[in-house]
């Protein structure tokens, strides 16, 4: 007999704000925006006085501050929630036997068979009182049998809250919420799903299920089993030292500064590329030399969480000039990005404006399309090639298939 799972969802209200709140006490109460301060910024994170004025996370800064002129506007700092992000994470580390953090703010936790011995809703419980305790943040979190359920009830528990759904009244939960809050359910979905008037779950819950594959495809498919309050898939474990990397040995040892830093620029821009492809952020880059002699050389430095170009590929040439010795003849040189977890342009969203976000959007469209080499940086055009496997798909080197066509 297959045991019931006890799957909890936690999140970290606001959590941009709230980390900026502990740091400054006279922000708590007031609308607080974090992003891009200039006009062409975006807003990352917004406070709850804020939401109440219409803003919400991805809107232009210019028009949340006419939305409401009064609200305190932050550049944010990603080093500082990345440290508090790692202290959360570090709590549920040593509290639970299986965790999934699926980003910054946010995690799963399997709890299934733990009430045998202690009762999930109190260790879920006892574990958010102190996240609290010793970071100062607040915390929501849903407890059910699954994922999905369980991310919901967080969300109707928040601001700083918990909420339990028992066994068998997944559906009734579910039932009155707007289909808006099924989790993979964007702007574009709901549109679609508004059109053909469906804006409730129950409606969903009450469509045959063939119906919505037929209307929406596979998606429908999962919409409807979500809708439904069914969903298997497992809390995968968090392993903080997941990594992808990228090497190149030459043909040929080399001293050629000019080939070696196009190469090296080539080589990271395209494994960022990968990090944002796969929706996965860095939070440590290394570098590594190996010399004729086979000497070999690796240099690293931790970073706040990002996938952004022009954040980590100045901190891969500031490693390769730390490890150069100009009298050597190179053999080998490699890039490697670990601690990853899941997570999109949300962590550079206070940093960066809507020009650069949608700067990478369109390059990496073009590269989906066209192949990996299909946009590149000017000093990195020297490179002919880059070996490299996707850890994310299981597909070959693009770049090989590029040359094969």
């Amino acid at each position: 007999m297959r045991q019931d799972r006890s799957i909890v969802h936690m999140d970290l209200d606001t959590f941009f704000v709230s980390c900026e709140r502990l740091l400054d006490n006279r922000l708590i109460g007031k609308p607080v925006l974090i992003g891009g301060t200039s006009d062409r910024g975006v807003v990352a994170s917004c406070s709850y006085e804020a939401r109440r004025f219409g803003i919400h996370s991805a809107m232009p800064m210019k028009m949340a501050k006419m939305l409401c002129p009064e609200a305190i506007v932050l550049r944010g700092n990603s080093g500082v929630y990345s440290k508090f992000s790692n202290t959360v994470t570090e709590i549920i580390k040593e509290s639970v036997p299986l965790y999934e953090k699926s980003s910054v703010d946010e995690f799963y936790i399997d709890l299934t068979g733990m009430d045998q011995f202690f009762g999930c809703h109190k260790l879920a419980l006892e574990i958010r009182q102190r996240i609290i305790k010793e970071t100062g943040l607040p915390i929501s979190f849903g407890l059910s049998t699954n994922k999905t359920v369980s991310k919901v009830a967080t969300g109707e528990a928040k601001p700083n809250n918990q909420m339990q759904i028992q066994k068998g009244s997944e559906k009734p939960f579910l039932s009155p919420l707007s289909v808006r809050k099924i989790p993979m359910v964007g702007e574009v979905t709901y549109k679609s799903l508004c059109d053909l008037g469906i804006k409730r779950i129950k409606t969903v819950q009450e469509m045959p299920m063939e119906m919505m594959h037929r209307v929406l495809g596979k998606n429908g498919l999962t919409i409807w089993k979500k809708a439904n309050g069914i969903d298997d898939t497992p809390v995968v474990q968090y392993h903080e030292r997941k990594s992808i990397s990228t090497e190149r040995t030459f043909d040929k040892d080399t001293t050629d500064v000019r080939k070696l830093e196009s190469i090296i620029t080539a080589m990271a821009e395209n494994l960022v590329y990968q990090l944002r492809r796969g929706n996965k952020l860095t939070a440590c880059v290394t570098f590594k030399i190996r010399y004729s002699d086979f000497q070999t050389y690796t240099m690293q430095q931790r970073i706040p969480y990002s996938s952004a170009d022009h954040k980590i590929i100045p901190v891969v040439m500031g490693l390769y000039r730390k490890l150069y010795q100009r009298r050597l003849l190179v053999r080998l040189i490699g890039v490697k990005f670990s601690s990853l977890v899941e997570g999109g342009y949300q962590i550079h969203l206070f940093e960066d404006n809507d020009r650069i976000i949608n700067l990478y959007q369109a390059m990496d469209k073009m590269r989906e399309r066209y192949g990996d080499r299909a946009v590149i940086r000017a000093n990195g055009m020297e490179a002919k090639s880059i070996s490299r496997w996707n850890p994310f798909t299981g597909e070959p080197p693009p770049l090989l298939a590029n040359r094969r066509r």
